[in-house]
């Protein structure tokens, strides 16, 4: 069969619009009956009008009783009572009709029980699913009492006749009705059977829809509308739209019911939406008042607008389009229809219009017959009743649960509903079971809603946890929380789900990141802007892709919440970029006038106070102390109490005079904020820089200090704990070690040190001071430089402070690792000591350790570089002049161990010269009064180098003159041949670059002659097709379209030979002329021009006569022929039926000859004559060839032979869908190209129902 689309063959459009004959239910009843009257005249009859029927048919059932009416006239007055709608009466005479049928043959009661059997089905269908509320069993019918009572007359009707034919339908539909009864059916494992209940009855109404259409030989296109109704609730999509595509080859104009529903609805399944719409447009199309195909089109169009955001300009005409110009106009056409009242419900519950969600969700759940529907309305109602100021949550839970079941519930139930419920449970605190059932929803769904849910309760119990101070850890929930809510963030980047960011996702997000990511957190707060930014442009009607200047984005950022610009200002000052900062800290309080305006409610004063303090901060990182202070004074002028702002104000004071003023201002914030720990914490900062060194611990002024503050204030106060541990440090640093029981001692000041940092981090696991403390003590007590390698690099990027780099450069230094030393020295003068003399003095001694273990003059040349640089910045340090006279020694006796090879004159001369400096340094270092070594060994190493490294360096000069004079013309040569071999180099590679860019040259003009010659020859090929097109098309006279030009075949050519005749010449006469294959568009350039030249012969060897018969195909070989120009089609045997034209769709110009023989298209009138074998002949093979181009084809009529052996082969002919149509839809001459193959292609089936693509009703014929 044909694929079909709405109706039409093959996309053609040139059907009438309206129907030859009426497909309308009851359309065969009259208008009105004559019931013979017994006992009167002969001929004597009562009329009864069966359009003005009686109201009571009491009498009229009795006359039918009285004059024993067959029951034909029963049932054709039972059928006007219900064309008016009248079921119940319809009922009351059927049931009298069988009383009254009772006396005569049980058979005559089969038919009023079958249509009996159907009021009951169709008085299932209008009631209600469920009792209404507040209505008594007694008073309410459900559709389960009706199927019950339908059950009851087809059993009296088995019983009767089992195998009377219409029970197979009704039964059928019963199955059908009852299987929507039933749950959706749970979740199978794979390669399971399903036996629930909806299956199985799905089942058994497919079998019964099958024995229907087997019985009547696949003419009752109702059971093919059940086949494929039961497909279509089984998930079968693909097999229902090949049926209802059959309903429309053989009922084209069929509407009541309509199979391109069917077709729409399984289209959209199988993902086709646009070509659903377009069958559920020409449903619409051929019935106006059509309510399913109205709401269908108006559901497309709300699922477009649900691709796009609220705020999309795409959303609101689709919107629009979808709810005033469909679903008002179907709630017209039929107030009670589920499917209409659960659309519209979901309107009014955007409009809160709360009497109308309860009225329509109720319809929808009770008139319903599809579980999905039924959903939608339990849905409603739960919605409705969950955005109440004051909601029943037991109503919502059992609404949300009931419409979570009617899909299936569990894994494959209703996610909206699943996750209103757990909505639901965490309005009720049941924040496990919330997480539980959404962590369920996402494995299942990947829903976004879910997942930003599950993220946000995940981020709200780790925020909780930090604002209690619980020590418990939550690195866990914050893992999860990132990645969900990175998932969700992910989302919004896929085009092709269209969703709008959330706001708050970022904000969460933003919060997770603060303590170990800032750099992240800062991007998640700048995307924030940044889409606020993007939604003021929008309702500013800015031009989003323009470019704003920095005044009007200031201006813009002032409409943004102050919140919002305070936060990014903070990450910016973390980042150490106080510009920026200080401009969105002005900003924010600019925008604190307008925020206040628009909201009375909030503190503005709290958030002018918080911003106004940081951008004091900020003015004082950024060393602009005089604004900082006039910002700490306008605060205090606010708030005279503001403790913070007056700490700070005393330490600006401070900085500023260290000598006068500043302790002065320190000593009075002592006396009136004594008692607050972050002044406390600013005293012991100030006696660690101004105390005396103390002999013992306990006498020290800051330790004291920090023990009073644990005392008497706070025990936990982690700055006097880190402060204690620092000042045992120190103290055991400075301890002497010479005998055991001094480093034991020592130990034990380091042990006292080291209690007092793991309190520290008891209380905060990321303080990184302390973990610097226990790093130190680990390296200058036990000698554990791996561990404290370790802490250090794990803190360098949490404390910004160049000390930490210090002591990696000291522990890497004694790891004798002294690159990583050198980098880490270096990162710490790019910090904040590019000025400290102790820096660069320990650079200047990890340079000499490296020199001296590499042997490498440039590293000792570094060394005696920063040891300069450190003398120069603090000349009057003694042991910074050692230093340098000390490496200069060193780099002396490096220079005269060298081989001539690894050093040169001038190394070795300045050498000698440094040498000398170091001698007059050490003897001044000597005569010094406090000489960092003893006196005599300064001397002696002077002594040293005056008398036995200068002999040394003496021979080592004149050893390397003589060196470098023997071997100056070798190196001279040397320098010679190697800048000749570079120069050879350099020749090549350039003479290499211009052959290679000769060679692309080359190669482009090569590229660009080729494509002119594709260009020319492409255009000649479509000026030779548009010719061909001119030439084979013409103006159709009726409709005045393009139409292909008809060919008219030849005279039939030759007899039928006769049994027994001599076929020797006959066959070579008779010889048939072989098709030629049809072109494709690639081939036909080659073929016009295969034309001008010689065409090669084709012969067909023909079977042997009488040969056995090929139960399928023929199995002719087609072999070179002597002529192509005429066409022929051979049958063998029985023919060969299509059981579907697979080829409906395709051009005919595409067509393929089969390679295993040829086929025809019963469905065609004009289709060609199969020979027939008949029991006891031969095959007869008949052969007929086309005449002139310019007649018709015409198809001999079908015999009653050939007829009797179609049906003796189980295959029914099939009447031509339309025939009544004008154009042929396939042409017999290329039947053969689509012979060999009985199945539709999944491209095939897509051009049929997506492009329209139009097939010309007759072929070329070469």
């Amino acid at each position: 069969m044909a694929p079909f689309l709405n109706g039409y063959s093959n996309g053609n459009r040139h059907l009438p619009t309206e129907p030859t004959t009426a497909d309308v239910r009851f359309s065969d009843i009259p208008s009105a009956l004559d019931i013979q009257v017994s006992g009167g005249d002969d001929g004597e009859a009562v009329e009864i009008s069966l359009e003005d029927l009686l109201d009571d048919p009491t009498e009229l059932c009795t006359l039918l009783e009285n004059e024993n009416a067959e029951k034909r006239v029963w049932m054709i007055i039972a059928l006007a009572y219900a064309r008016q709608g009248k079921v119940d009466l319809a009922v009351d005479i059927l049931h009298k009709g069988l009383s009254s049928l009772s006396r005569g043959s049980t058979k005559e009661k089969l038919g009023p029980l079958g249509l009996l059997c159907w009021m009951f089905l169709g008085k299932s269908r209008h009631a209600p699913r469920v009792l209404p509320e507040g209505q008594p069993p007694s008073e309410i019918k459900t559709k389960d009492y009706w199927l019950q009572a339908a059950t009851g007359i087809l059993n009296e009707a088995a019983r009767i006749n089992p195998s009377f034919p219409p029970l197979y339908l009704a039964r059928g539909v019963l199955y059908l009705l009852r299987a929507s009864l039933h749950p959706p059916s749970k979740p199978v494992a794979p390669g399971a059977i399903d036996h629930s209940e909806r299956v199985e009855s799905l089942k058994q109404a497919l079998k019964c829809f099958e024995d229907a259409a087997r019985v009547s030989s696949g003419r009752n296109m109702m059971a093919v509308m059940g086949t494929a109704r039961a497909h279509f609730s089984l998930g079968k999509y693909a097999e229902a739209l090949k049926e209802y595509q059959e309903i429309l080859s053989k009922m084209p104009h069929l509407q009541d019911p309509d199979p391109r529903i069917g077709v729409g609805c399984c289209l959209w399944q199988l993902g086709y939406r646009e070509e659903a719409r377009e069958s559920w447009e020409r449903a619409l199309e051929l019935n106006p008042e059509s309510k399913i195909a109205t709401i269908l089109i108006g559901l497309y169009y709300l699922n477009e607008s649900s691709n796009h955001s609220t705020k999309d300009a795409a959303f609101a005409p689709l919107f629009k389009k979808a709810m005033t110009e469909y679903t008002q106009k179907a709630f017209k056409l039929d107030k009670d229809l589920p499917l209409t009242c659960a659309t519209f419900g979901g309107y009014f519950l955007l409009r809160r219009t709360w009497g109308t969600v309860e009225t329509l969700a109720r319809k929808a759940i009770e008139l319903t017959d599809v579980n999905a529907i039924a959903s939608d309305g339990w849905y409603l109602l739960a919605r409705k009743e969950h955005s109440q100021d004051s909601p029943d949550f037991s109503k919502v839970i059992d609404f949300y649960g009931k419409a979570d079941a009617a899909r299936g519930g569990g894994d494959k139930g209703y996610t909206p509903a699943r996750f209103g419920l757990a909505q639901v449970q965490v309005l009720q605190q049941d924040m496990d079971g919330a997480k539980f059932r959404l962590d369920k929803i996402i494995q299942t769904s990947k829903s976004t809603e879910a997942m930003m849910l599950l993220g946000a309760l995940y981020a709200e119990e780790v925020f909780t946890n930090q604002a209690n101070g619980s020590k418990e850890d939550k690195s866990a929930e914050i893992k999860k929380a990132t990645a969900l809510l990175e998932a969700v963030r992910m989302a919004w980047r896929d085009p092709q789900k269209k969703l709008q960011p959330d706001l708050s996702v970022l904000v969460y997000l933003a919060r997770l990141y603060e303590a170990d990511q800032p750099d992240k957190a800062m991007q998640c707060l700048q995307q924030v802007e940044k889409l606020s930014i993007e939604d003021l442009q929008e309702k500013k009607h800015m031009p989003k892709d323009a470019e704003i200047d920095e005044a009007t984005m200031t201006k813009l950022r002032e409409e943004l919440p102050p919140q919002l610009l305070n936060n990014l200002g903070c990450f910016h000052y973390q980042a150490e970029k106080y510009d920026l900062a200080r401009d969105l800290y002005q900003t924010a309080l600019n925008a604190l006038v307008k925020f206040g305006e628009r909201d009375e409610t909030i503190d503005t004063d709290a958030l002018v106070t918080t911003i106004s303090y940081n951008l004091a901060r900020t003015y004082e990182a950024a060393t602009l102390l005089d604004d900082a202070k006039t910002v700490y004074e306008g605060l205090l002028a606010r708030h005279d109490d503001y403790t913070d702002a007056r700490t700070r104000l005393a330490y600006i004071e401070l900085r500023q005079n260290p000598a006068e003023d500043g302790p002065k201002a320190i000593a009075a914030l002592s006396e009136t904020d004594g008692s607050d720990l972050e002044v406390r914490a600013l005293l012991g900062w100030c006696l660690s820089r101004s105390k005396k060194r103390a002999t013992n611990v306990a006498e020290d002024q800051e330790q004291r200090h920090y023990k009073h503050t644990l005392q008497l204030h706070e025990k936990h106060d982690r700055y006097s704990l880190t402060g204690m541990g620092n000042a045992y440090s120190t103290y055991a640093r400075e301890m002497r070690r010479t005998t055991d029981k001094e480093k034991e001692k020592r130990s034990a000041e380091y042990l006292k040190a080291v209690g007092y940092y793991d309190k520290a981090l008891q209380l905060d696991p990321k303080n990184a001071y302390a973990a610097q403390g226990i790093g130190i003590a680990l390296v200058e007590d036990k000698k554990d430089l791996t561990s404290a390698v370790q802490i250090f690099s794990k803190i360098k990027d949490t404390v910004r402070d160049s000390s930490v780099y210090i002591n990696l450069g000291h522990v890497f230094c004694e790891l004798k690792q002294y690159s990583r030393s050198i980098e880490s020295y270096e990162a710490a003068l790019h910090k904040d000591r590019a000025s400290d003399p102790q820096v660069l003095a320990c650079l200047g001694r990890v340079y000499l350790l490296k020199g001296k273990q590499d042997k490498n003059v440039a590293a000792m040349k570094s060394s005696l570089d920063y040891s300069r640089r450190a003398l120069a910045i603090a000349p009057s340090q003694i042991h910074f002049k050692f230093n340098i006279a000390f490496v200069q020694i060193q780099l002396a006796q490096l220079m005269y161990t060298l081989p001539e090879l690894q050093r040169t004159l001038v190394d070795v001369q300045s050498a000698s010269d440094g040498l000398d400096d170091a001698i007059e340094s050490f003897a001044e270092i000597a005569k010094a009064p406090n000489p960092p070594y003893p006196k005599h060994d300064i001397e002696q190493r002077a002594n040293m180098g005056r008398n036995t490294m200068r002999r040394q360096l003496e021979r080592a000069i004149q050893s390397q003159r003589d060196f470098e004079e023997k071997n100056a013309n070798k190196l001279q040569e040397a320098r010679e041949a190697k800048q000749a071999e570079n120069k050879k180099r350099e020749e090549e590679r350039i003479k290499a670059e211009e052959i290679a860019a000769e060679e692309k040259k080359k190669i482009a003009e090569d590229r660009y002659k080729m494509l002119e010659t594709s260009r020319k020859l492409a255009e000649k090929r479509a000026e030779e097709e548009r010719r061909k097109e001119e030439a084979e098309y013409t103006e159709d006279s009726e409709t005045g379209e393009r139409v292909k030009r008809k060919k008219k075949p030849r005279a039939a050519g030759g007899k039928r030979k006769k049994k027994g005749e001599d076929s020797d010449t006959d066959a070579e006469e008779e010889r048939p002329r072989r098709k030629r294959a049809p072109k494709s568009a690639t081939e036909s350039s080659a073929v016009t021009s295969m034309d001008e030249g010689a065409k090669p012969k084709k012969k067909r060897k023909l079977a042997r006569k009488g040969g056995k018969e090929d139960k399928f195909k023929s199995n002719e070989m087609i072999v070179d022929s002597d002529k192509d120009d005429d066409d022929v089609q051979v049958s063998k045997g029985n023919g060969m039926k299509d059981d579907e034209d697979e080829e409906g769709d395709t051009p005919m110009d595409d067509a393929r000859p089969a390679a295993g023989g040829v086929g025809g298209d019963e469905d065609d009138d004009d289709e060609e004559e199969e020979a027939i074998t008949r029991p006891g002949k031969k095959a007869v093979r008949r052969i007929e060839e086309s005449d002139e181009e310019d007649e018709k084809d015409e198809a001999p009529p079908t015999t009653t032979a050939e007829r009797a052996a179609a049906e003796e082969a189980g295959e029914e002919p099939e009447a031509n869908a339309f025939a009544d149509a004008d154009v042929s839809m396939v042409d017999e001459s290329v039947g053969a190209a689509g012979g060999g193959n009985n199945k539709a292609s999944g491209e095939q089936m897509g051009e049929a129902y997506g492009e329209g693509k139009e097939t010309e009703g007759t072929g070329d014929r070469q």
